[in-house]
C-alpha cells in the first residue's frame, strides 16, 4: 500500500495537492507549520492509489510517495527529447 510523507515544515500551505490528488485525500492542518503556513497533511491515506501527483505538483518538494504496492500512475514521466526532435 502506498503512503504519502508530508514534510510540514517545508509546506507553504499552496494546496496544489490537493487540487492535483485524483482521490481528494489530501487537505489542510488547522495546526501553523514554522513558516506560519497551515500545512497540507493526508486525511484518507487507505485510499491512496500511488499516482504521486501529489509529489510532482509540490513546488517545495514537501511530499514523498513511498510503497511497495501496485501503483497506478496517471502519467507517464519521460525526460525531455533532445532539442529539434520530437517526443515518443
Amino acid at each position: 500500500m502506498p503512503s504519502i510523507k508530508v514534510n510540514r515544515d517545508r509546506c507553504k500551505g499552496c494546496e496544489l495537492c490537493n487540487h492535483h490528488c485524483p482521490m481528494r485525500i489530501l487537505g489542510m492542518s488547522r495546526e501553523i507549520n514554522l513558516k506560519g503556513y497551515f500545512f497540507a497533511e493526508v486525511r484518507d491515506p487507505s485510499r491512496c492509489i500511488g499516482c504521486m501527483l501529489c509529489a510532482v505538483t509540490c513546488p517545495d518538494l514537501a511530499i514523498t510517495v513511498h510503497g511497495n504496492a501496485v501503483q497506478y500512475r496517471c502519467f507517464d514521466y519521460f525526460p525531455l527529447a533532445p532539442r529539434g526532435e520530437l517526443a515518443k
